[in-house]
């Protein structure tokens, strides 16, 4: 169990759980967790992101499958926490299924997504999440997503 004091993760922190770099780093900061159950996480949206310069360069818009990116970063945070470890080079997370994804809201620059994600269930190496991401209070997306944790190894594998 932490306390209020250790459950705020900065951005240096945050890079030590997760292997993204910019552009692709999508977490600025951890408010708050609680191990096994849930994560409350902020994007701070900028009109200096790459994908605003297409999308759309007459009116940006963050794209939905950057939204659900931010997402699934914050529930990969959630799950090394829980697990008390930290990602290294023999480790690899990946997607295995987002469902009932629905976009509620344009998220433009300025803006600054709250993402919650909790985990609904954990078992043979699939993690099963709920996850909002709001704007001001108004829902932003909602979706399940599933990911799971395999050793690089066995990905260099199904690979080849």
């Amino acid at each position: 169990m932490t306390t209020p004091d250790t459950q705020i993760l900065d951005i240096q922190q945050i890079k030590e759980y997760l292997p993204h770099r910019y552009p692709m780093l999508l977490v600025d900061r951890v408010l708050s967790w609680e191990s096994g159950k849930k994560i409350t996480a902020i994007k701070n949206v900028t009109i200096n992101e790459d994908f605003f310069n297409g999308h759309f360069p007459h009116k940006p818009v963050m794209p939905g499958v950057i939204m659900i990116e931010a997402l699934a970063q914050t529930a990969a945070l959630l799950s090394f926490l829980t697990m008390g470890k930290k990602p290294d080079d023999s480790s690899v997370v990946y997607f295995a299924g987002i469902d009932g994804a629905r976009f509620k809201r344009p998220v433009v620059p300025g803006d600054q997504l709250m993402m919650e994600v909790e985990i609904i269930r954990q078992a043979r190496g699939i993690w099963k999440y709920k996850a909002r991401a709001t704007v001001d209070g108004q829902t932003a997306v909602e979706a399940e997503l599933m990911c799971t944790m395999r050793s690089a190894t066995d990905a260099s594998k199904a690979a080849q």
